[in-house]
């Protein structure tokens, strides 16, 4: 008979995990037991914050979910921050942990790790979290657990008492099927493209899987697709794409003169759609919405609200569109264009000059999967930047916001596709949130290069700081020596200007080494 902790590892792999992020400790034995000869790749991070972060940038790139180690207590609050990073951005994490023996829980004896109710402090972030303490009930969890995480995804945790995991949990059955999922009445939606003089659809990242059937919509409907900084990539260099934050006022002017707007997979939140504050969002009551989550579509009014998969809902859309589609002008890649000059004049020329170097690393390195913290040249990315592969451009710079995110979900990147160059771009600042994670590339030797841009402070801030009129205070840490650093995790280094041609080269250099490798952008 297994025990409760092979069982528990021998359902993920049967579950499709094929890697786990985490640190191991007393309180997680019993799991570490049990992954040698599992066929699950173990990844020792430095961090348990780094194990979540790590887990989400490997579930926005396999498209499945990551998974995470952490011990008891610490290790759960530690991954409390990735978690509400991955429930704002709805990436499918799981984090698994021990927690204190049944009969100690909640009566402050000051057991190890302990926590007043650990199982209630994780609920407050997750989607879903339970614990497991017969083994009867181990294979029901992990498909409520994948269960929670299926659709427009989210964070679940898992916790399993300290003397649950050695004990014995009897044959486990294989995981339940998944529901087949059906297309509710599209007519009506359909109809009301069919009539639309001036549309425009609103891509977020839950359409990033959808690629095609967006742009086969999109081209029949002749409409101009504004897609927000998770759904980059999916019509790269495409005359109705339109790669500018809808936060713009070009971009929303383009929306504000559309007579049906379709929004598929974005939460209309404001880190998108508003990251000045400003209000004034175009009134989009009257669009049809395409989501995976109920709780989603009931969050906005909409004409037509509907539930299920962008690829398949897409696809239903287009489906019979030629016979219904009014004969008009709607002039699609021309409202693109206009909404996309005036969005590049927008964002001014100090965001336009960083702009520039992220259209130098796409050149340098087509096809790659761009990781970001939150600096400088992200927020202008995601206020406009035309890449060139869905889901290579994503970061923390949206939705929670955590410095720190940019090493270690690179590196949960670089272990879902390890044919695909990965860039890490951090600032000095946010870089210092998870320094360590450099030797925890070291020693997988994944080959991410750590472009990091060094404005010796939180350039930023300092900037809104000014702009409110305060006093610029505490937004100058001093940065490390970066060549030292990266000599000493065993990182090659590069210190360059900020300067396309001397980035194409840098890039070039990098590339041409195994493992990991830093280039330092001075700034400033």
């Amino acid at each position: 008979m297994a025990a409760m902790g092979q069982a528990l590892v021998e359902g993920l792999k049967a579950r499709g995990v094929t890697a786990v992020f985490g640190i191991p400790g007393v309180h997680t034995v019993e799991l570490y037991r049990a992954l040698p000869g599992s066929g699950l790749r173990h990844v020792t991070v430095r961090h348990e914050q780094a194990a979540g972060f790590a887990a989400d940038g490997f579930a926005r790139v396999a498209g499945r979910p990551g998974v995470a180690f952490v011990i008891t207590g610490p290790g759960a609050t530690n991954a409390l921050t990735p978690m509400a990073q991955a429930r704002a951005d709805s990436v499918p994490i799981l984090v698994i942990s021990g927690v204190n023996p049944r009969a100690a829980q909640g009566r402050g004896l000051g057991h190890l790790h302990e926590l007043p109710d650990q199982l209630a402090t994780m609920a407050s972030v997750a989607l879903h979290a339970e614990e497991v303490a017969l083994g009867a009930d181990l294979a029901p969890a992990l498909d409520r657990c994948f269960a929670a995480m299926a659709g427009r995804g989210g964070p679940v945790h898992l916790q399993v008492p300290i003397d649950v995991l050695p004990a014995e949990a009897g044959p486990q059955p294989g995981p339940a099927p998944a529901p087949e999922a059906s297309l509710p009445d599209l007519s009506r939606a359909r109809a009301r493209l069919a009539r639309a003089a001036r549309p425009v659809i609103l891509a977020g990242g839950g359409a990033k899987r959808a690629g095609p059937a967006l742009r086969a919509l999109a081209e029949a409907l002749d409409a101009p697709v504004v897609m927000t900084a998770n759904a980059r990539g999916l019509l790269h260099d495409h005359p109705l794409g339109v790669p500018a934050s809808p936060s713009l006022d070009a971009v929303r002017g383009l929306i504000a003169a559309a007579d049906q707007v379709l929004a598929v997979g974005t939460e209309l939140g404001p880190t998108d759609y508003d990251m000045y504050g400003r209000g004034g969002l175009p009134d989009l009551s009257g669009m049809i919405r395409i989501d995976a989550d109920a709780d989603q579509l009931a969050r906005h009014p909409a004409a037509e609200a509907l539930r299920g998969d962008a690829g398949a809902l897409l696809q239903g859309l287009a489906r019979g569109l030629a016979q219904e589609l009014a004969p008009r002008d709607r002039d699609g890649a021309g409202r693109a264009a206009a909404a996309r000059r005036a969005a590049w004049d927008e964002i001014g020329p100090g965001y336009r000059a960083m702009v520039g170097l992220l259209d130098a690393l796409r050149a340098a390195l087509p096809g790659a999967i761009v990781v970001g913290d939150s600096t400088q040249p992200v927020y202008a990315g995601n206020l406009y930047y035309d890449h060139d592969r869905p889901g290579g451009w994503f970061n923390a710079a949206t939705g929670y916001g955590a410095l720190g995110y940019g090493a270690p979900a690179a590196i949960g990147a670089a272990l879902a596709a390890p044919d695909v160059p990965v860039v890490c771009l951090a600032g000095d600042g946010g870089l210092q949130f998870s320094l360590a994670e450099l030797m925890t590339a070291r020693d997988e030797e994944l080959g991410i290069i750590f472009l990091i841009w060094n404005n010796r402070g939180y350039g930023e801030i300092a900037q809104a700081m000014a702009a409110a009129g305060a006093e610029v205070l505490g937004c100058d840490p001093t940065p490390p020596d970066f060549a030292d650093l990266a000599r000493a995790c065993g990182l090659p280094h590069q210190r360059i200007a900020a300067d396309p041609a001397a980035l194409t080269a840098a890039l070039a250099r990098a590339r041409a080494t195994t493992g990991p490798a830093m280039i330092e952008v001075t700034v400033g």
